[in-house]
């Protein structure tokens, strides 16, 4: 059997006497018919432990949360095909540059690394605990109806949003890819990006390429240029379309780190009407850390500016060397998500690299909910 943790009381994990309690208020205010597990990743390379841990801890709230109150659950993964695959500095204006892994990469290239990098452990996730899952690129959630519209109704009401959005320039970040052939580079800070509405369904956007110079595009509900929005920018948007829930409870499932990020779209969620029962749930996952507390980051360790965590393998940087089948690494992530969900304070906390090793180098000895 897994060894349990030695975890510290907090207020959260006083007040609860299961994890997913902290879940149960919205559940019971409106009694949803059914509820969707949202876990998003930046497709930007193979997974890291700290993703995995994320994604597995979805999964396992999504059958504690069907078996306490019989209501079907799915996980529903974001796969953010919008972060940057190049970055460079325009020589002229001084302004940063990126092109994005969808315009990059292409489509079919991209469902290609979604398959190979993220499919497999989902579906041993999935078969493990009997969760049905679905995929879901940013690429096609900006060009749907329903997320575009919900933009277009934002941008009148943006200006009360905006410093919560980006609260250093009071600017959220808009790009438009620049839709010349084979070119796709956008500003990452959008600094010479201008929109306006010409109508309520139409959205005029100007901006500069890097190589192209100034272009035009134009935005509607069915159509238009590729929509790519900066990370709270993006969040408020997607969490504005799944407010209205029409009988399902989205389940917004974050790492730790979000926590902080997560507060300011709120503010901008009840800046631009929403009340407090109308924001998302959240669920926020420990967090993986080094010995100096900042969260385990993959790019940092490749980049020769911290080293790899003394007790920690190569593993957890890529789980591709993981030393054994994708269905042993799904059933050890689980076993050990049934450890920091055994107990309110296994959950609500951090972890180290080295003890995450610990727990995941263990006999994968998994419980059994009672019917």
């Amino acid at each position: 059997m897994t060894t349990h943790p030695v975890s510290p009381n907090t207020v959260l994990a006083n007040a609860l006497h299961h994890a997913e309690d902290v879940l149960t208020p919205r559940i019971l205010a409106t009694p949803p018919e059914r509820i969707v597990l949202v876990v998003g990743t930046q497709i930007n390379g193979a997974p890291h432990i700290g993703t995995s841990l994320v994604q597995s801890l979805a999964f396992a709230m999504a059958a504690r949360l069907r078996d306490r109150f019989g209501i079907p659950t799915e996980v529903l993964f974001s796969a953010l095909d919008n972060a940057p695959y190049e970055l460079t500095t325009d020589l002229v204006s001084g302004h940063r540059y990126q092109r994005a892994y969808a315009q990059a990469l292409g489509h079919g290239t991209l469902t290609d690394l979604v398959n190979a990098l993220y499919q497999p452990l989902f579906t041993a996730l999935s078969r493990c605990l009997g969760i049905p899952h679905r995929i879901e690129t940013y690429s096609q959630q900006q060009a749907s109806e329903h997320f575009r519209r919900t933009w277009l109704r934002l941008l009148p009401r943006l200006d009360a949003a905006r410093w919560w959005l980006a609260p250093s320039t009071g600017t959220p970040h808009l790009r438009v890819p620049c839709p010349h052939p084979d070119c796709g580079w956008a500003e990452k800070h959008a600094e010479r990006t201008r929109v306006h509405l010409t109508d309520r369904e139409i959205a005029e956007v100007a901006a500069v390429c890097l190589h192209h110079g100034p272009y035009q595009a134009t935005i509607t509900p069915t159509a238009g240029s590729y929509l790519d929005l900066a990370t709270l920018y993006r969040n408020a948007v997607k969490e504005l379309f799944l407010s209205n829930p029409h009988g399902t409870l989205h389940v917004m499932v974050k790492g730790g780190d979000w926590v902080f990020g997560s507060h300011l779209v709120d503010e901008a969620l009840q800046a631009v009407g929403l009340t407090l029962a109308q924001l998302p749930a959240r669920l926020f996952c420990p967090q993986v850390v080094t010995d100096t507390g900042a969260k385990l980051s993959k790019s940092l360790i490749r980049e020769g500016r911290v080293p790899l965590p003394e007790g920690a393998a190569n593993w957890m940087l890529d789980a591709r060397q993981w030393p054994g089948t994708i269905t042993e690494y799904a059933e050890q992530l689980l076993a050990m998500a049934d450890t920091l969900l055994s107990d309110p304070r296994h959950f609500f906390r951090s972890y180290s690299a080295t003890e995450i090793g610990r727990m995941m180098s263990e006999p994968a000895t998994r419980s059994v909910p009672a019917p």
